[in-house]
């Protein structure tokens, strides 16, 4: 009995070393591994040994991350003020550069994020942000990734959320739109007129140099008045001989004209 204490307790203590030294890492996980405060190297996926006591090791996960980028209340180029908000995703590209280049990765990118968006969207109009909203959100990408690559962090997309103006700001922006649509309308009514003018110049031309066809179309306005059989219709004369008189004097004076 005397010597199977001293083995117990050894075989206690080897499989407590074992236990402390045998690390599983999941697929999506890496280890980053301080041999006596010094940077040895990264491991994972799957299983391998460390030294207990002497080897310290910290867990990245490399699946993608999203941070809510908090309200932040910006003033536009034109002097609008906005409260916009976002969404960064992000995940970890090089596990060793983001635990040893930046203290914590998280906070850092969010605190980032969240000085850029102000830096964006200070330099832009309001009607860029309410239009332009693909176009902002690649550049806020394209900016934030080359801030974190030195850090080992890819950024995979930001998204602008919301943005709120002022109510005050939204009344304006309503009658724009009404005034916009009042001019569209008003140019649509000019350009009619315009095109009515012109077939009717060409009408005009054409009963000139034609004159029974001013009689043809008399005679077709007289039909379509006589299909409401509610009313009289008096002419002077033969129909449309008042009007093919004018007609023909109109063509014997352009014709004196040219000669």
């Amino acid at each position: 009995m005397a010597f199977e204490f001293p083995i117990l307790a050894a075989l206690v203590l080897v499989v407590l070393i074992l236990a402390q030294s045998i690390k599983v890492i999941r697929e999506y996980e890496r280890v980053v591994i301080f041999r006596m405060g010094r940077l040895i190297g990264v491991k994972g996926p799957g299983i391998f040994l460390i030294i207990p006591i002497i080897d310290n090791i910290v867990k990245v996960d490399l699946r993608i991350v999203t941070i809510d980028v908090p309200k932040q209340t910006i003033i536009t180029r034109d002097n609008v003020t906005v409260d916009v908000d976002a969404v960064i995703y992000y995940r970890v590209v090089e596990p060793q550069n983001a635990i040893t280049k930046v203290e914590n990765f998280w906070v850092a990118t969010n605190m980032l994020g969240q000085t850029t968006l102000r830096d964006i969207i200070g330099q832009i109009d309001l009607d860029d942000l309410l239009s332009k909203r693909d176009d902002l959100n690649k550049k806020l990408q394209i900016v934030l990734d080359e801030a974190t690559d030195p850090w080992g962090i890819k950024i995979s997309a930001v998204t602008i959320r919301d943005v709120s103006i002022p109510e005050s700001m939204m009344r304006a922006i309503a009658k724009q739109a009404e005034a916009e649509r009042e001019r569209r309308s008003r140019i649509i009514l000019a350009e009619g007129e315009f095109q009515a003018s012109q077939k009717m110049i060409e009408a005009a031309e054409l009963y000139t140099k034609f004159p029974i066809s001013l009689k043809l179309r008399e005679l077709q306005t007289l039909a379509e008045i006589a299909r409401e059989k509610n009313m009289i219709v008096v002419t002077t004369g033969a129909p449309g001989g008042d009007m093919s008189n004018i007609a023909g004097l109109t063509g014997a004076f352009t014709k004196a004209e040219k000669k």
